[in-house]
């Protein structure tokens, strides 16, 4: 039986920058000479969007009789010369590359008998590791000026710089040990949470407690670094906004924001925990209604340069999710619609493996029903619900059930109704989410599709909307109103106005006491 092609080669080639793949072809031409094989087999695989092994093979051999095992090597022997470039890439961009460079270095004019030049490249080697806090790296310097000195017999350097490199190697031991710490502290913390996101009962904000309460989270200063530190404010960041502590997450992402810009050289190396806390800080900004505070932080998640595949994906996602929540939280509805095509156009450039662009669908549908057009809004809500289900996704099945249910409302299906509310309690039941706030919410529906006039049912939606307005802070439905302000659409049912103009008019409002 055959094997199945592997299309890793492809897909390798495809994910080079624009700059990657000159670097590529540079750098074959200054190792491989002019044309060859390996040559056409990388333009050909950079300018195919599709997979296909048979054309490729052909487009190198033409007509002759290639055995499948020949035009293997071939892929293998490419796959290994493109990742042996990407190194040499990265070791020119990249300062942990660039301190591996430096030490091989040394090892290389140690050898030889270059201690003079050993020492000119520890010096470099020791300032590099020092600005960007390559613990494991300054050890590693210390170790090689002891063994220079040793090697040389320099009891005179030895003498004078004995107690100073016992220092640095202590201190960096320290400062490694300490970073540690607080990485397995953020780790513990973040699978606490991540474990099981359905659970949010008092156990496990006890757990995090816990962690929180160690003597390590006493006092900042106890983080003797700012990698240190970095994690410190990372891990109270998961507790507080675990814990519904809204003030102190906001402000302890404000904290973690302004740390992580004060050592911009650190965020040319390494974006990813950046653009968590940004978008973290999005999320506390809009619990706590600082609508401007989160258009800076998408002006700054959209003005950033990826430095990884992940990057482009995160800013991507951040971006445009933190853009949608704005949208539907202002009131900008049609706003948030020209962008909706761009936002998947823009998503196309990822691998689907990787990156998933279902998530986005659950968006677009408040937004649709913003500008009032909804069966789009029924598309995107069947297009989500027909996505492979996660964890995360269970989360929020309550709100896809009301957001069908509005939508049915909406478009008048009113015989429909009455068999789907049957079905959402149904389900909701089976998945233990059929809380309060759903129970009123479908039983208005009910009453008000048994009504013969629309006043009639403007009174249903008003005590509805009164019924659940004191349950509008609690936990189990907290996250289900900052994705869809369903008080806002009752009370536009019961004032007789559309879901856009009630949202507008709220935000607007929360505005002007924001400003006095």
């Amino acid at each position: 039986m055959s094997k199945t092609p592997s299309d890793k080669l492809h897909r390798l080639v495809r994910s080079l920058t624009p700059a990657e793949k000159r670097y590529f072809r540079i750098f074959v031409r200054g190792t491989q000479g002019g044309d060859t094989k390996y040559t056409q087999l990388f333009e050909a695989l950079a300018a195919a969007e599709q997979f296909d092994e048979e054309k490729w093979r052909k487009k190198i051999y033409k007509s002759q009789d290639v055995g499948s095992k020949k035009y293997s090597e071939l892929k293998a022997y490419l796959y290994e010369l493109v990742l042996k470039c990407l190194q040499n890439y990265d070791e020119s961009h990249t300062t942990q590359q660039r301190l591996n460079q430096l030490l091989q270095s040394v090892a290389a004019l140690f050898k030889r008998g270059h201690y003079a030049d050993c020492r000119e490249l520890l010096a470099k080697a020791r300032k590099l590791a020092l600005q960007h806090e390559s613990f494991a790296h300054q050890i590693e310097i210390v170790r090689w000026e002891k063994q220079l000195a040793y090697t040389r017999m320099d009891i005179d350097f030895l003498h004078k710089n004995l107690e100073r490199l016992q220092d640095e190697e202590a201190r960096a031991l320290e400062q490694l040990r300490n970073a540690s710490h607080y990485r397995r502290a953020f780790f513990q913390a973040y699978a606490t949470i991540k474990k099981d996101p359905l659970q949010r009962g008092p156990d496990r904000v006890a757990r995090l407690r816990q962690l929180v309460e160690q003597e390590a989270f006493a006092d900042p200063d106890v983080a003797v670094s700012h990698t240190a530190r970095v994690l410190y404010y990372r891990t109270l960041s998961l507790y507080y906004h675990t814990a519904l502590e809204q003030e102190k997450f906001y402000e302890t992402g404000k904290t973690l924001i302004a740390l992580q810009e004060s050592q911009p050289q650190f965020l040319r190396e390494n974006l990813s925990d950046y653009i968590a806390a940004l978008s973290n800080q999005i999320l506390a900004c809009g619990l706590l209604r600082k609508y401007e505070e989160v258009r800076e932080c998408l002006q700054k998640i959209g003005g950033l340069q990826a430095i990884t595949e992940d990057d482009r994906r995160k800013i991507h996602r951040q971006y445009f999710s933190g853009f949608f929540a704005l949208c539907t939280y202002t009131g900008e509805f049609e706003e948030a619609q020209r962008e909706m095509a761009r936002c998947l156009r823009e998503a196309e450039r990822f691998d689907p493996h990787e990156y998933e662009t279902g998530s986005f669908y659950l968006q677009f549908v408040p937004i649709s029903i913003g500008c009032g057009d909804y069966n789009t809004a029924l598309d995107h809500l069947n297009h989500w619900l027909a996505q492979r289900r996660t964890v995360g996704r269970e989360d929020l099945q309550s709100l896809a059930r009301i957001l069908s249910l509005i939508l049915h409302f909406e478009l008048g299906n009113f015989l429909l109704l009455d068999s789907q509310l049957r079905t959402a309690a149904r389900f909701l039941k089976r998945k233990n989410r059929l809380h309060e706030l759903e129970r009123r919410f479908m039983h208005g529906i009910f009453e008000a599709i048994k009504l013969p006039d629309v006043r009639s049912q403007r009174e249903v939606f008003a005590k509805v909307k009164n019924d659940l307005q004191p349950k509008a802070q609690e936990p189990e439905t907290r996250a289900l109103l900052q994705t869809f302000d369903l008080l806002a659409w009752l009370d536009g049912k019961a004032r007789g106005q559309a879901f856009a103009a009630v949202v507008r008019e709220k935000y607007l409002r929360e505005v002007e006491i924001t400003e006095t």
